[in-house]
Order: structure tokens, then sequence, then C-alpha cells
């Protein structure tokens, strides 16, 4: 028993040794030119992920070329401009494309903007340039069922948007004014990442949708394709002649990975017989 303990016990020292030496391999030695697939899905709400995905990817020499799958219908204001920025960076550095999915719109095109060529499907919806806030108003519920609430603030407007009771004209233009200054901001990104006027952007940046076809004969996107043509347009840019080995976090090697035998595909092609599986088999 204590044999058998001390033979576990040694074989993941070993699994730990061999995951360290695989994670500094796979980070500072390159093997041939490689692209980066970073996906961004549902909801814009957080952009920490995005963000550092984005900055490991710029600066990883090996990387050449940054592939950014986009299927969002937006999200909160700040997280779409600090993944706007990024993106930015980065297509300042190397080239980065857009694979639009389903939906790029609002947050989801915002993100969008900056990058070195936008690649969408015909069918894509996307554009919807422009800003909502939606409030509840609870106070005919509340007087319904004979409810009211107390407030005590230090500041005249320091319960604005409340659904406790009515929205009044000077609250409705100070929030007006906050919604409008946004779009401003939206319309000033989509302006600078599409190098387009702004008043070719504020003709359009109603918040109306646009189809792939509709977005392409109006600029807003640079081609349609699919997401197997945005990495071939990406190897291109960055003047790759070879098939480029894709990589995405998923790729990234871990302890568990070793555990449940999963392997960086350019680990597989240098040790094809690894199985260690095979450890912990009878």
């Amino acid at each position: 028993m204590k044999k058998s303990c001390l033979v576990i016990s040694g074989l993941l020292v070993l699994l730990v040794i061999i995951s360290l030496f695989l994670t500094l391999f796979q980070k500072s030695i390159p093997l041939r030119s490689r692209l980066a697939l970073i996906r961004i899905e549902g909801p814009i709400m957080d952009s920490k992920d995005a963000v550092d995905e984005i900055k490991e990817y710029t600066k990883d020499s090996s990387i050449k070329a940054i592939v950014l799958r986009v299927d969002s219908p937006g999200g909160a204001v700040a997280p779409s401009q600090e993944i706007y920025e990024e993106v930015k960076k980065a297509a300042a550095e190397k080239p980065v494309v857009v694979s639009m999915g389903s939906v790029a719109a609002s947050g989801g095109y915002y993100i969008s903007s900056p990058a070195t060529r936008i690649i969408a499907n015909p069918g894509t919806l996307t554009g919807s340039i422009g800003v909502i806030m939606e409030l509840p108003n609870l106070e005919g519920l509340m007087n319904k069922i004979g409810i009211r609430t107390e407030v005590i603030k230090s500041g005249k407007h320091k319960d604005i948007a409340s659904a406790f009771r009515s929205m009044g004209k000077e609250e409705r233009e100070i929030l007006q004014g906050v919604m409008d200054n946004v779009h401003e901001q939206f319309m000033k990104a989509v302006a600078e990442g599409r190098k387009i006027s702004i008043e070719d952007v504020r003709k359009i940046a109603d918040g109306r949708i646009f189809t792939g076809e509709q977005a392409k004969t109006l600029g807003l996107v640079d081609e349609l394709g699919t997401g197997e043509d945005a990495i071939k347009t990406a190897a291109t840019l960055a003047g790759i002649k070879e098939e480029p080995e894709v990589v995405s976090k998923t790729d990234k090697l871990s302890f568990i990975d070793i555990l449940r035998n999963k392997f960086p595909r350019e680990m597989v092609d240098i040790f094809p017989t690894v199985k260690i599986k095979y450890l912990f088999s009878p």
C-alpha cells in the first residue's frame, strides 16, 4: 500500500514537472507562425478576460495576427470601450481581423470597429449604433397595493431614475444629455475606427440594425465571408504563406489537461506517442 502511494505521488510530481515544462515551452519557443483566435460571445458586461487575452497575444511575438470572433448583441458601455481601446492598440502592432457571427450589434460593433479588417456573413445582424436606457416605473402598481417609499437624500437628483415614482422633465433632460453624450462617443469611435467621416456615421447612427450585406455597402464592414475566410485573410495580412497554427485560450495547457490527455496540437506533433492516461491504467 505504501509503495503504491509512493508510486502515485511520484507520478503526480512528474506530471507537474511536465506541465511546467510544456507551459514554458509553448510560451517561449514558438514552433511556427501562429494566429490567435479570441471569442467574444454573449452580452458584454465585463472586459477583463477579453482585454487580458488581447494583451497577451499582442505581446507574443509568435502570434502574427489576431482573429476576433464576435457574436454579441452588445452590452454595457464601459466594458465595450475598454475592449475597443485594446483592439485599437493591438491593430497598431499586428493585423486584427474581426469575424462577425450571427450578431455583432451595438457594443458588439463598437469593439469591432477599430480592427484592421471586418468580415461579416451576409446575414449577420450588425450596426445598432445607438444608446438606450430603460427604466421601470412602478408608481402605479405601488399605489394600487398601498405601498409608498420614503426617500432621504442629500442632493436634488440623487434619486434620479427611481423606479418608484414618475420622472420629471428636468430629470429626463439630464438623462437624455447623458445618453446623447455616450452616443456621440460611440459615433466618434466608429468614425475613427472605420476611417469615415463623423457626418456619414451620424446619418446611419440612429440605432437601426443592418445585415452584413447592407453594412458592407455602408462601409461598416470590409467584406463578406465566414470565420475560415477571416483566418485566411489574417494570414495573408500577416504575410504567412503556409497554413498557420490557430491557437486560442482553450489551447493552453494545464495540469488538468494532462490528466485528461489533452495536449496542444504542436505538442502532439512532437511527442505523438505520449499517452499520460496509461500511467493510471492497470
